[in-house]
C-alpha cells in the first residue's frame, strides 16, 4: 500500500472552478492528504459556476467539502489567505506538491516575481525554493507577451505550467469528459494513478 502523500490545491478567481473541485475529489479518493487554500475571487468563481459556497469561515468550507466527498477527519484541511502558521508557509514542512487550479494571471505574476504577500503566494515560493513540484493551470485566453514572460520565467525556475487545454481524441460526451481530461494530465503529473481517459495509443480510444 502507497504511503499518502500531501498535495496543497488553490482555487484563484479565474474561471475554471470544475477543475479545482473535480481534482479535490480525486486526490481524496486516492487516500492522499490536502492542504486547500482560496482567495476571495475564488469565492465568487466557485458561487458562480458551481453554486458552491466557499466560507470565509475556513473550518465551515472543511467540514463542508469533507462530507461531500466523504473524507476521513483530518485528510483535509483548509487555511485562510492569511494563516501564516499553516504548514504551506514554511520550507520546514513542505507539501510534496502543490497544483493552483485554476490560476489567475495575476496570481501567476505574483509567484513569477516572487510575492509573498497572500499564503497562495507564499507558498508557490515555497515549493520553487525547496525544488517541490508546483504546477499552474491557467485558463485564460490569448496569452499576453507579459503572461508569456511570466510563464518562462516560471518553467526555467521548475514550475510546470498545464493551461486548462482539453484535447477531443478521447471523443467526449459531456463537460465532464472535458474537464476530466485536463484533471488526468494534472494527476499524471503528480504521480496520482488514474483511469479518468483512455491513454494513446490503446485500441478503445
Amino acid at each position: 500500500m502507497n504511503t499518502p502523500r500531501t498535495f496543497t490545491l488553490a482555487f484563484t478567481g479565474a474561471s475554471g472552478m470544475h477543475y479545482g473541485i473535480r481534482l479535490l475529489e480525486l486526490l481524496l479518493a486516492s487516500g492522499n492528504h490536502v492542504y486547500l487554500l482560496y482567495s476571495q475571487a475564488a469565492q465568487i468563481v466557485a458561487q458562480q459556476e458551481m453554486k458552491l459556497t466557499l466560507s470565509s469561515r475556513t473550518k465551515e468550507t472543511e467540514e463542508l467539502l469533507s462530507q461531500r466527498f466523504e473524507v476521513a477527519e483530518g485528510q483535509l484541511r483548509v487555511f485562510g489567505r492569511e494563516e501564516w502558521f499553516a504548514p504551506v508557509a514554511s520550507g520546514s514542512n513542505p507539501a510534496d506538491s502543490m497544483v493552483i487550479c485554476p490560476c489567475t494571471m495575476g496570481t501567476l505574476a505574483a509567484v513569477a516575481t516572487g510575492l509573498g504577500q497572500k499564503l497562495i503566494e507564499r507558498a508557490a515560493d515555497v515549493m520553487l525554493k525547496e525544488n517541490r513540484k508546483l504546477i499552474l493551470v491557467p485558463r485564460d485566453t490569448p496569452f499576453s507577451a507579459i503572461h508569456l514572460e511570466n510563464m518562462q520565467k516560471l518553467v526555467q525556475c521548475g514550475a510546470v505550467i498545464l493551461p486548462a487545454n482539453p484535447g477531443f481524441y478521447h471523443h467526449p460526451k459531456s463537460v465532464q469528459d472535458l474537464v476530466d481530461f485536463v484533471v488526468a494530465r494534472i494527476l499524471d503529473h503528480l504521480d496520482v494513478e488514474n483511469s479518468l481517459v483512455p491513454r494513446w495509443g490503446k485500441e478503445n480510444l
